[in-house]
């Protein structure tokens, strides 16, 4: 019986190491997860930063071309049934521009669809300093507005930085005046017949 009895309190229960081995598991599970958290986090920041430098070196790796003309748009005048776009162009530069064209979009009337069209400059060539002007026609009926988009030169066209201002105004219209002389009202014998509240007509 004591032999018996001595057997039993070194046995060790079977579902005490269970627990050990599920708590093992579940602390090993819930450390992968934070580590893949925080390696994610890290990943984004690396590349928000990476981008955020990426744009201010290329901002200032290329700066704005300073321009080299300068564009004066005239108002746009009307004769007729016709419109006529137009303006001048100033070399403002050290060097020569050649093949010169002005780009502006026209905007249909009927539809609003807008469509791009390539003006010649005279002279297409300019020396520093120099001007040249543009002219377009086009029917009041066809086109409801048109706006300057880019100047180019060369054979290949290439664009000019430049800077639009105003160029002529157009002339207001003149409208004719007419003088209408309004008669004093005519007296009689009867007294006046002017109705105010000081003077209240006479009735005979």
């Amino acid at each position: 019986m004591i032999d018996s009895h001595q057997d039993e309190l070194f046995v060790e229960p079977k579902s005490s190491l269970a627990p050990k081995v599920f708590a093992g598991i579940a602390a090993l599970a819930i450390t992968a997860l934070v580590f893949a958290g925080y390696t994610v986090l890290r990943k984004r920041h690396a590349q928000s930063s990476g981008s955020l430098a990426g744009s201010s070196e290329s901002s200032i790796t290329e700066p704005r071309k300073p321009p080299l003309a300068v564009i004066m748009v005239d108002d746009a005048l009307l004769q007729g049934n016709k419109t006529i776009i137009g303006g001048t162009v100033r070399n403002t530069s050290a060097a020569k521009l050649e093949a010169l064209l002005v780009e502006l979009e026209l905007k249909h009337r009927k539809d609003g669809v807008a469509e791009t069209q390539l003006v010649a400059l005279q002279p297409a060539q300019l020396e520093p300093q120099q001007e040249g002007r543009y002219s377009l026609e086009l029917k009041v009926q066809d086109y409801a507005s048109a706006r300057l988009v880019a100047l180019k030169a060369g054979p290949n066209g290439a664009p000019v930085p430049f800077t639009a201002t105003q160029g002529q105004k157009r002339q207001p219209e003149r409208l004719e005046t007419k003088t209408i002389t309004v008669g004093k009202p005519s007296s009689s014998k009867g007294g006046e017949f002017l109705n105010t509240p000081d003077k209240p007509a006479r009735v005979p």
